[in-house]
């Protein structure tokens, strides 16, 4: 009999995922992740990381398996917290999800289920895995799950070939109100319980207060850029004159961010760190009078400095991005771009953002997607991801 360890967060998904796997003959064990020890920063409405921990424990009675919480704080720290202090630091947005699958989930609690004696892990994640051959040697395919408005393969963007081949997904075939009714029938506590939206196995974190852990107060200045002083910019010249233009030079200036000094608008309001703050965020300016919402368009964390600018801002869209060569993931290492090959894909730079075809140009120093639409709101420190149909070729790192 097969074992498998599954990650229980005290939530419907995984416990269907439990009890799925138990009626498909595996052996399985319930194992809950501890991340987190400062409740200080988490919102209590939020679900706590110990009341998950008691519906997990009580699924596992009512399913019968084996339950024990592990504690992994001390790697989360190290891989996930202070990598986030980090990029915020430097003024770009991380996306600790996707780390927490790749470095904890997929890593960590993989050894330690391996250590248990288990064959496979699984999780409630809404995605699927399925197998092709090449050649005589088999790959691991990391398919969109079946349920478009849940699909969370995106999270697992980073995951390798050897990751994905101990893992397995047993709700990916199935819609939210299937697992949901599952449950139910099962009597499960998690039947009915709202989805989380925080930090994995940690829970909703209050941001601003998390960051000050580290990155202390700061007052700057809040700038506002008209749309009329961006669009006349020498950014927009530059990107208007290159037309169909697709050489290296043209690449790199399609891709580039948009940079702004003080002069280039008006001082609008103060701030309390420019490394609170991401590109596209409405919410915590504080500035009022306007005749349209106020977004963020760039943060500057040395000078901290925030530069807005009002409603549907042509400075919130890019044409394209980079992504440097040593942070290009290939999930299928055998569809790898050589130098100089490019290759149109669907992609996406944030979860439940909708496909969108970009083309992905192979340089020396890295991969550069150009989209065929503008997109709004790329994010430095974000993960672009990369598909092909329904399966996920790769992703890598917005410089």
């Amino acid at each position: 009999m097969k074992r498998v360890v599954v990650g229980l967060s005290g939530g419907v998904d995984s416990s269907v995922a439990a009890y799925l796997l138990q009626q498909q003959g595996y052996d399985v064990i319930g194992l809950f992740m501890k991340n987190w020890h400062d409740d200080s920063v988490i919102m209590d409405t939020e679900c706590p990381w110990i009341e998950d921990s008691n519906d997990a424990l009580i699924v596992a009675q009512s399913l019968g398996i084996p339950f024990q919480t592990i504690d992994l704080s001390k790697a989360y720290k190290e891989r996930i917290v202070d990598y986030m202090f980090n990029e915020y630091q430097l003024g770009r947005t991380p996306n600790p999800d996707v780390l927490c699958n790749r470095e904890i989930k997929f890593d960590v609690f993989l050894k330690t289920a391996l250590e248990l004696g288990a064959d496979f892990v699984a999780t409630g994640h809404y995605c699927q895995k399925e197998t092709t051959v090449k050649k005589g040697k088999t790959y691991y395919r990391l398919i969109a799950g079946a349920d478009k408005n849940k699909d969370q393969s995106y999270f697992l963007c980073q995951l390798n070939q050897e990751q994905l081949s101990k893992a397995l997904f047993p709700i990916g075939n199935l819609q939210k109100p299937e697992v949901r009714k599952i449950a139910s029938e099962q009597n499960l506590v998690t039947a009915e319980k709202k989805d989380s939206q925080g930090l994995c196995f940690v829970g909703k974190i209050k941001l601003p207060e998390f960051l000050q852990q580290q990155l202390k107060p700061k007052n700057g200045d809040i700038i506002e850029i008209s749309k009329d002083a961006l669009m006349y910019s020498e950014y927009k010249k530059k990107v208007a004159a290159i037309d169909g233009n697709r050489n290296s030079a043209a690449l790199k200036i399609l891709s580039e961010t948009q940079t702004y000094k003080p002069s280039d608008g008006k001082i609008v309001g103060k701030h309390n760190g420019a490394h609170y703050f991401t590109i596209g965020q409405r919410k915590g300016l504080q500035v009022g009078g306007m005749k349209e919402p106020l977004f963020v368009l760039a943060t500057d964390t040395r000078s901290n400095t925030i530069y807005t600018g009002q409603g549907n801002h042509p400075g919130l869209f890019r044409k394209g991005l980079f992504i440097p060569a040593t942070e290009i993931h290939w999930i299928r290492p055998d569809l790898k771009l050589s130098l100089g090959e490019s290759y149109t894909y669907m992609t996406r730079i944030r979860y439940r953002q909708p496909l969108t075809p970009a083309t992905i140009y192979c340089l020396e120093d890295g991969l550069y997607m150009i989209f065929d639409i503008e997109q709004r709101g790329v994010t430095p420190g974000q993960f672009a991801a990369w598909y092909d149909q329904n399966e996920l070729i790769g992703s890598g790192v917005i410089s």
